[in-house]
């Protein structure tokens, strides 16, 4: 386990915490009553650490999992990015933009043979066409993509390992 087991008022993680965050994590619409009943402690000792762990940034966030075809955006489109020049104030005019595309779900600075992958959904190939000729070409310092069109997803989102 990556994270310190030491006394939670130091401010590290203690088995109490990982345990919160494992049950969360597994489900995210339990109630504080059910997580504090699986993680063995009182309700308000379990909602006062759930809330030093969102303020200490362990847990950044609980959101429902949106099933993609049912909002109509069925395409899962992976493409590399490759800048024409690897300066931060490239990286930063890259990122900037890229922030504002709602259609990009993910964007990660890689080392290899591109500089960023960029995660997207659109409803169809057309769509998708239409959102890289408007908006992806446009971005700032491409100089090349190679886009990756998905066939099938047989594991995404999954769990951390902890």
């Amino acid at each position: 386990m990556a994270a310190s087991l030491k006394d939670s008022s130091e401010g590290a993680l203690d088995r109490t915490d990982v345990k919160i965050m494992r049950a969360l994590h597994a489900d995210g619409r339990l109630t504080n009553a059910e997580l504090a009943q699986r993680v063995g402690v009182s309700p308000a000792t379990c909602h006062r650490r759930t809330q030093r762990l969102f303020e200490k940034g362990h847990i950044t966030g609980v959101r429902a999992q949106i099933a993609p075809a049912s909002v109509g955006l069925g395409a899962l489109v992976m493409i590399g990015v490759v800048l024409d020049r690897s300066s931060p104030d490239s990286r930063y005019a890259f990122e900037e933009a890229v922030l504002k595309v709602k259609e990009i779900l993910d964007c990660i600075l890689v080392a290899g043979e591109f500089d960023y992958f960029l995660k997207i959904r659109a409803r169809d190939i057309a769509d998708f066409n239409k959102l890289q000729s408007q908006t992806l070409i446009a971005l700032p310092g491409v100089q090349n993509t190679r886009t990756f069109f998905v066939m099938r997803e047989v594991k995404e989102n999954g769990r951390l390992p902890f």
